[in-house]
């Protein structure tokens, strides 16, 4: 398993201390940026480059995304097909992102989450194993024909420009 991780300017300092540990504790990491701190990066270039990632391979890879609150990285994480990404502020959220909703995408605020904090929830997300209860396996079946649905859909059919649209 590949351990894709990326965060901007807010993040860095996490995503740092966190890949060091990481790859200390044997674990294989891709960092997909930034590589320096800079304070006019945008978290939507990192999260997509995760979300494309774990997209592609999601079954062998998970995802790791820091920025300010964590919101906008999660938010871009979720736009690539099966990709699950949560947004968790404590590891009691981690466990149950993972045992209950099988999430292959980690996302967390720098702001509300330090380093010692965030390794807790790494390595609880990372340690804990899917259920594979039946709920579980269900919900999670509904979320793919959700997703199936819009891919397949016409992107016109939402067309918010089209002031005759009456389809919203």
């Amino acid at each position: 398993m590949v351990i894709y991780i990326g965060s901007d300017h807010r993040g860095f300092r996490i995503k740092e201390h966190l890949k060091t540990i990481l790859k200390d504790r044997g674990y294989s990491v891709y960092d997909v940026g930034n590589e320096k701190y800079n304070e006019s990066d945008d978290y939507p270039d990192f999260a997509k480059k995760v979300g494309e990632r774990v997209s592609v391979d999601f079954e062998r890879s998970k995802g790791i995304l820091i920025c300010g609150s964590g919101v906008g990285v999660d938010v871009v994480a979720n736009k690539y097909p099966n990709v699950r990404s949560a947004l968790v502020s404590t590891p009691d959220q981690a466990f149950d992102s993972r045992t209950d909703d099988d999430t292959n995408v980690l996302a967390f605020g720098a702001n509300y989450v330090d380093e010692e904090r965030a390794e807790k929830i790494v390595f609880t997300w990372l340690q804990t194993p899917f259920s594979g209860e039946n709920r579980h396996v269900r919900r999670i079946r509904k979320i793919q024909q959700v997703e199936a649905e819009i891919l397949n859909s016409q992107a016109t059919k939402f067309d918010i420009h089209n002031d005759n649209n009456t389809s919203y």
